[in-house]
């Protein structure tokens, strides 16, 4: 259970990524948040239940 206030969004949440980080190793290229995610450093997710989401970089329009 999340201890904060307001409580952090659920790993099954679409805003999942706005949990804040419990344990940051930045070296590593990964974060914990406090709902379980694993966050990479190429935006892709590792969720608690082992479920892997692939990478989401914004796509940069051509000039």
């Amino acid at each position: 259970m999340c201890p904060h206030d307001p409580v952090c969004p659920s790993a099954e949440a679409p805003d999942r990524e706005a949990a804040r980080t419990i344990a940051c190793h930045p070296e590593q290229g990964w974060s914990l948040l406090c709902n379980g995610v694993v966050l990479f450093e190429d935006t892709g997710e590792l969720l608690p239940g082992g479920t892997a989401i692939a990478p989401h970089r914004p796509v940069v329009g051509a000039a």
